[in-house]
C-alpha cells in the first residue's frame, strides 16, 4: 500500500534539480515540450535559489512526496513587497486527481496572504486544463492569451491574476 503523500518545504540538497526533472519529464511525455522547457526551468530555478540562498523572504518551493519519490512542486516568489508569482506548479501523472493540487495551491496562496501580497500571478499555456480550473476556482482571472512558438512546439500562452 502506499504511503499518503506528504507536502514539505524544508528544502533540501537535490530538491530543486528532482523539481526541474519532474517538469522535463512530465511536460514532454504529457504535451510534447522539448528539452528548452527543461532548461526554462533550470534558468528560473537557479535565479530563485541564488536569490532564497542570501534571502528567505524571497518564497517558498513546496515538495510533495509519495515515501521517497517526489510527485510535485509548487512555489511562491516574490516580485515586490506587494507582488507574487505562483511558479512550477506540477505533479506527477499518477498523483493527479487526488486532491493534492488543490492542497498545493491552497498552501501557497495561503503563504501569499500570510506575507502581506496583495496581487499573484502566473504564467501558464492552454493544455494544462486541470490546472486552469484550480485557478479559475481559486480566483484567478485570466489577462491574456496568445500563441507563441515556445519549447518545441506552437502553445497558447496565458497569464492570470489574482487579487488576494
Amino acid at each position: 500500500m502506499l504511503e499518503k503523500p506528504a507536502i514539505r518545504h524544508d528544502l533540501r540538497p537535490g530538491d530543486m534539480g528532482l523539481v526541474i526533472a519532474l517538469h522535463g519529464r512530465e511536460y514532454a511525455e504529457g504535451w510534447g515540450l522539448d528539452r528548452t522547457f527543461e532548461t526554462h526551468v533550470s534558468r528560473q530555478m537557479a535565479e530563485y535559489g541564488e536569490r532564497f540562498a542570501v534571502d528567505p523572504d524571497e518564497g517558498r518551493l513546496w515538495i510533495a512526496e509519495q515515501g521517497d519519490t517526489m510527485i510535485g512542486s509548487i512555489a511562491v516568489t516574490r516580485d515586490s513587497p506587494t507582488h507574487c508569482h505562483l511558479r512550477w506548479f506540477c505533479l506527477a501523472r499518477h498523483a493527479r486527481g487526488q486532491g493534492l493540487g488543490r492542497r498545493m495551491l491552497d498552501g501557497a496562496l495561503a503563504y501569499a496572504r500570510e506575507h502581506g501580497y496583495t496581487t499573484m500571478t502566473l504564467e501558464t499555456f492552454s493544455d494544462l486544463h486541470a490546472a486552469a480550473h484550480l485557478y479559475r476556482e481559486a480566483g484567478f482571472v485570466m489577462l491574456d492569451e496568445q500563441p507563441v512558438p515556445r519549447w518545441g512546439r506552437v502553445i497558447e500562452l496565458r497569464h492570470y491574476e489574482l487579487k488576494l
